[in-house]
């Protein structure tokens, strides 16, 4: 024990002496909560939209008015035309707009003589996601506009009652930042202690250690725990700002997420070990992270895209994906706040990949020194 606590001593005073190190571990975690933060949108809003109303009467006005209320499409026009002289097509074809509605001339006299009119909407289909919910906010927006204007029945045979539930303000920083701190915990220990790994080889100071009686698990464990507390520095750090920046809080208890963190990070740190051990370069290691770490968290965890989205046989990968488990623990315990009958699964299985992941560091580790 007092060994480790020795090594752990000196990788802690490696890492204070070097100030590109401290940058890599508080600085570039804080720029990437604001990007991330404050760049991912996963809901449409100010989409450009252009109209052409040929009716040009007080009925086909308000039916305007009432599809910019929403909020969610801002008008498109091209400069210095007569919107009547403009093929819609073309307006899509040249980006100015993501949708186009045309009214047609008739569009009050037929609504008047009860008879059906026809709105034509042309939807830029190039991103499907978006243009999904383009149609639905119009069709919507529609069928509102005639119940207002009492041009439709209220009385329907089924009236489903909506309530959303966690989340009635539908705060997509309730989604965004608790995720971000699994991607966040997830890269950068684990690149800090992989780059340390890396430099002892690169250095050559990995030979005194294993000219020493210091064994493949006390080096590990001395280097886990010395970056260990590196990485709850940057969980505290970034879990602070999140709640500064985007006010959020806990709905229930917090004790999951404190113990789902300490063990979510010591998985961090075992990957880095795993992937220091293996890597022949710094270059290496950091390229490691960046495709192995990042990409998975980013793309196979839910962070973004639903875990069913997920294609077979990548499907398989995000079952071994730790952030996947955290980030169910982070968003349960600022959103849902169900506590440990709803995330003590997430938790066991943390728990296991991270002893996977460290057994498999030191045994290559040990393989190391003995063909050394």
């Amino acid at each position: 024990m007092k060994r480790i606590l020795s090594q752990c001593i000196k990788e802690l005073a490696q890492f204070q002496r070097d100030r590109l190190t401290l940058a890599l571990a508080f600085i570039l975690p804080l720029m990437t909560l604001l990007i991330f933060g404050f760049a991912i949108r996963l809901e449409a809003k100010d989409i450009p939209l252009f109209v052409q109303d040929f009716d040009l009467t007080p009925l086909s006005r308000s039916y305007v008015e009432r599809l910019f209320a929403t909020n969610q499409f801002k008008p498109a026009f091209p400069e210095n035309t007569n919107p009547q002289r403009i093929d819609p097509q073309s307006v899509i074809d040249q980006g100015i707009a993501k949708v186009a509605v045309v009214i047609p001339p008739d569009f009050t006299r037929q609504i008047k003589a009860n008879k059906r009119t026809n709105v034509q909407v042309l939807v830029d289909g190039t991103d499907t996601n978006n243009a999904r919910v383009i149609k639905n906010s119009i069709q919507a927006t529609t069928k509102f506009f005639l119940q207002d204007s009492g041009l439709q029945p209220l009385t329907e045979k089924i009236n489903a009652r909506v309530r959303i539930w966690f989340n009635p303000g539908r705060q997509e920083s309730l989604y965004i930042v608790p995720g971000l701190y699994a991607l966040i915990l997830w890269i950068y220990p684990s690149l800090l202690v992989a780059v340390a790994m890396v430099r002892e080889k690169e250095k050559g100071t990995i030979l005194q250690v294993y000219a020493s009686s210091l064994t493949a698990l006390e080096l590990l464990l001395g280097k886990g725990l010395a970056y260990l507390i590196i990485g709850i520095s940057e969980a505290f750090f970034i879990m602070g700002l999140g709640s500064l920046i985007w006010g959020l809080g806990f709905a229930g208890d917090p004790t999951p997420l404190l113990v789902s963190t300490l063990i979510f990070l010591a998985d961090s740190v075992s990957f880095g070990l795993l992937v220091g051990v293996r890597a022949a370069s710094q270059n290496a290691a950091v390229q490691a992270v960046a495709l192995i770490g990042f990409l998975t968290a980013l793309l196979l965890s839910g962070f973004i895209y639903p875990l069913s989205n997920i294609p077979f046989p990548l499907s398989l990968v995000s079952n071994i994906v730790p952030a996947r488990y955290y980030i169910e623990v982070t968003r349960d315990a600022y959103v849902r706040g169900t506590g440990w009958s709803g995330v003590w699964l997430w938790v066991l299985i943390l728990i296991v990949l991270g002893l996977l992941l460290f057994n498999a560091a030191r045994i290559g580790l040990k393989r190391m020194q003995l063909s050394d």
